[in-house]
């Protein structure tokens, strides 16, 4: 089998390229999946291609195949119905937009600060946890953010499915998702 590569003119074009939407056979959102998921499940017949990416993919003799952006499943799949968004550290800053809440930074690797810390008896939750750089999360340390005279600019919430899903979509650059795929 040959190896692929990615056509494409930078690096920031190269993560919206990277996934692709994968929606259920009612038009429900079931997951974001990689392009080279998305290309076999487009061979195996099991998704019908709503719209494509610019991109494409060039193979060694030639062959150039257009990555998919919004896909169907043929069959519906049933899928246990989340109430909730669940937590993970992902998840947090994909809510908060991987900025810092205290000071907005969006530059380098963000962490996870618990508002109240565990050892003071905070929990895992969204409503405890928010992004944050590496030096707010230092200056705050093991401290309530009003100890360490520091504030947040947003408070942090439990997203729900739709919220959650309108983030990812706004972070992949798909603005008006039915409008992209031409479904009115």
């Amino acid at each position: 089998m040959h190896s692929y590569q990615l056509a494409i003119s930078n690096i920031a074009e190269a993560r919206t390229v990277s996934q692709c939407i994968l929606l259920n056979a009612d038009y429900s959102f079931m997951n974001v999946v990689h392009w080279k998921r998305a290309l076999r499940l487009v061979v195996k017949k099991k998704v019908v291609v709503l719209s494509y990416s610019e991109r494409q993919i060039l193979g060694s003799e030639g062959f150039a195949m257009r990555i998919p952006a919004i896909m169907k499943l043929i069959k519906f799949i049933r899928s246990v119905y989340r109430s909730r968004v669940p937590f993970s550290r992902r998840n947090v800053l994909i809510r908060d937009g991987f900025t810092c809440v205290y000071c907005g930074a969006r530059e380098g690797k963000m962490t996870i600060d618990h508002i109240i810390p565990i050892s003071k008896g905070g929990n895992s939750t969204f409503e405890n946890c928010v992004a944050c750089c590496r030096s707010c999360n230092a200056v705050k340390g093991n401290r309530t953010p009003s100890q360490a005279n520091i504030y947040m600019s947003q408070r942090p919430y439990q997203p729900t499915i739709s919220e959650f899903l309108q983030l990812r979509l706004k972070r992949l650059g798909i603005k008006n998702f039915w409008h992209h795929i031409e479904f009115y």
